[in-house]
């Protein structure tokens, strides 16, 4: 398939919202840096993005510039993670002295790291 400009404009880009604190919402496609606009209302901050998204893959395509494609947020909650023999066998011990699954042991520890503390499915 040709990667032309009707094909970028069917991807399927997240859009990101944020109320102004002036009223009126500010708006912004991430997986296009520096693509972002503004509307007083919700309708219209949806359509300046629309026209932005329009405008940015234009232009990038004129200058001959590379364009991403909408990240894949779909996370399955499954990791593959290579590690030293030595880190798996503390990893191990800790999880064993904790009473709990390596897996639950490295959850837990990750969670820790990241200060994630929210339920989130």
């Amino acid at each position: 398939m040709e990667k032309n400009f009707e094909y970028y404009i069917s991807l399927p880009y997240k859009v990101v919202i944020y109320p102004s604190l002036e009223g009126g919402y500010a708006v912004e496609i991430p997986d296009l840096p520096g693509c972002i606009s503004q509307g007083e209302t919700l309708q219209e901050a949806l359509e300046m993005i629309e026209d932005a998204k329009r405008c940015w893959i234009a232009d990038a395509l004129e200058k001959g510039d590379p364009i991403p494609e909408p990240v894949d947020e779909n996370y399955s909650g499954r990791i593959l993670v290579r590690a030293p023999k030595s880190l798996h066998r503390a990893l191990t011990e800790k999880a064993r002295a904790e009473g709990v699954s390596l897996n639950q042991y490295i959850v837990y520890q990750l969670a820790r790291a990241v200060g994630w503390t929210e339920q989130r499915s």
